[in-house]
C-alpha cells in the first residue's frame, strides 16, 4: 500500500490533486460537489480523481447513493504516517 500511495499521491499525473482530495476527505468527509467547491476544482475533475483513489482502494464512497460522502479506508488508515508524509511533501497549505 505504501508504494501505492507514493504512486498516486506524489509521483503520477494528477497525483497533487489527489492529495489535495484526500487531505480534505480527512478533515472531513464530503461529496464529489461538496469536495469541488472546497477546493475550488471542477466536478468531473473531482469524480475522475475520486473514481482513481476508489480503484486503489484509498478512499471509499459511504453508500451508492448520489451524494455520498468520501472515506478513507480502513486499509489507509492503518499507512496513515505515510499519507502524512506524502502530504507534508506534497501539499502546501
Amino acid at each position: 500500500m505504501e508504494g501505492v500511495l507514493w504512486q498516486l499521491l506524489a509521483s503520477s499525473r494528477g497525483a497533487e490533486t489527489r492529495a489535495h482530495l484526500l487531505r480534505a476527505i480527512d478533515s472531513r468527509p464530503r461529496n464529489p460537489n461538496q469536495l469541488a467547491d472546497a477546493l475550488e476544482m471542477d466536478y468531473t475533475t473531482i469524480r475522475h480523481h475520486l473514481r482513481v483513489l476508489e480503484e486503489n482502494n484509498v478512499v471509499t464512497a459511504s453508500s451508492d447513493d448520489y451524494g455520498a460522502v468520501y472515506l478513507p479506508t480502513e486499509q489507509v488508515r492503518s499507512h496513515w504516517d505515510t499519507v502524512e508524509e506524502i502530504l507534508d511533501t506534497v501539499v502546501e497549505d
